[in-house]
């Protein structure tokens, strides 16, 4: 196996306005292996994934995809890179205007280059990897749950078998029941692929249900790192506030009128 992550952030930095919030940041993915990088909100992990997938440039660092600095890359090898890549976006993202199956189909379609009825074929194949029935391909994103439409965006995100898989807070919006669900498909399906996967959430359900390891962003950096058994079990009094949900720790909520 190699010993090259397949993904590895080198002092990644970004701020908006002055204000920075990734703060020389550092993490490394091998290949195979569920990433889940947990932290409150407004912490920056979502600026992480956007960085990666050049939906921002980054102020300084590196971005190595199989050793390759895709930061400062021509945009052909972006391009490349982007075909190895599936994401599940916060919201879905689905396409109101597109049926089930074009919402599935639509990077086969688009980036890979795949006739319209073979990728058609496979948004079927996918949407029943995620547990929908083929009448379900023709409904409009409107007509689903929001269960299914996670299981929609679920089947976008593994329909060109990448290599690479982003998770932007999967659960988000679910009951327990179909935030457990979604999980457990999440698992198989990133199983069935191989595929190294990024999650960013601050749900410890889906931490304990497909996380090999969990890396914690505080304050512009991953502040602790490790696997799963040892997320249990670490003594660094940020994690185990943030496992516990507690509001007495050493991070500390901004409240309105300073309560």
């Amino acid at each position: 196996m190699s010993k090259t992550p397949k993904i590895s952030i080198k002092g990644l930095y970004k701020g908006f306005a002055g204000n920075p919030v990734l703060k020389g940041l550092d993490l490394d993915i091998m290949a195979g292996e569920s990433v889940v990088v947990i932290g409150g909100s407004g912490t920056g992990k979502s600026v992480l994934v956007k960085c990666i997938l050049g939906l921002m440039a980054p102020d300084a660092g590196e971005i190595l995809i199989d050793g390759k600095n895709i930061a400062a890359s021509a945009k052909s090898l972006r391009d490349e890179f982007m075909k190895k890549v599936g994401m599940l976006f916060q919201g879905g993202a689905l396409f109101d205007s597109l049926s089930v199956w074009e919402n599935v189909a639509f990077g086969l379609i688009r980036a890979h280059g795949m006739a319209k009825e073979a990728a058609r074929e496979v948004a079927i194949e996918k949407l029943a990897r995620v547990g929908l029935a083929e009448d379900v391909a023709t409904l409009r994103p409107d007509e689903l749950s929001g269960g299914m439409k996670k299981r929609v965006a679920l089947a976008r995100a593994i329909a060109a078998n990448p290599e690479i898989i982003f998770f932007d807070e999967p659960t988000t919006g679910l009951d327990p029941i179909m935030a457990d669900v979604i999980n457990g498909l999440i698992t198989e399906c990133v199983k069935d692929l191989g595929a190294t996967t990024l999650t960013i959430t601050h749900d410890m359900s889906s931490v304990h249900k497909i996380a090999d390891k969990a890396a914690m962003l505080h304050a512009g950096k991953i502040i602790w790192h490790g696997s799963r058994k040892e997320l249990a079990n670490t003594k660094n009094p940020f994690v185990r506030q943030f496992v516990a949900g507690s509001a007495d720790g050493p991070i500390k909520m901004a409240l309105a009128g300073g309560v």
